[in-house]
């Protein structure tokens, strides 16, 4: 695997900037990806981060069925993958194929990881409170990686630019990282 492995309490701050992400659910027989912009950290202690799913993608349904997911960060050279995964359903088609993705096996999960992204966090599947029209889907990390030079401490945006979806067909990149 081309990532290094990171403390699991660092799990919040590879994603706290607040990236569209990829997730990956399913088996290698049957694996998806979804694009999701809704995803945050929610505990510490356990390390366990959130995304909003409804409860009538395919993903849903994989996530709850095996009982894990892995939450993958892409950089802004995979804007057209991240867009082929969020735009194709996954019933019916193969996404990593269909979109360009390679699986790649992480340590603690079947769930693939996906080799272009930057990072990845495996989790567990802890609970999935119904919120509206969507489930919360909580994972209890059980690993995080990253690509080597992407974090040292927190996730280097500047150098490293991910995507932020804005609506529609609009997405940003971080820009210049301020101190105070």
């Amino acid at each position: 695997m081309s990532f290094k492995q990171l403390p699991l309490e660092r799990a919040n701050r590879l994603i706290n900037h607040g990236p569209t992400i990829l997730v990956s659910s399913g088996s290698k027989d049957e694996a998806n990806i979804m694009t999701a912009a809704w995803c945050m950290p929610v505990s510490l202690k356990p390390p366990m981060i959130a995304v909003a799913i409804g409860p009538t993608r395919h993903t849903h349904e994989l996530i709850i069925k095996s009982g894990e997911f892995a939450v993958n960060i892409p950089g802004k050279n995979l804007l057209k993958e991240l867009w082929c995964c969020g735009k194709n359903s996954g019933k019916n088609e193969d996404k990593f194929a269909l979109c360009g993705l390679t699986p790649v096996e992480g340590n603690h999960i079947k769930t693939p990881l996906i080799k272009e992204c930057l990072g990845a966090i495996e989790c567990r599947l802890d609970s999935h409170p119904t919120a509206g029209d969507h489930s919360i889907i909580v994972g209890e990390v059980l690993a995080v990686w990253a690509k080597p030079d992407v974090f040292k401490d927190r996730f280097k945006v500047e150098d490293f630019k991910t995507l932020h979806h804005l609506g529609g067909n609009e997405f940003c990149l971080p820009g210049k990282v301020v101190r105070i």
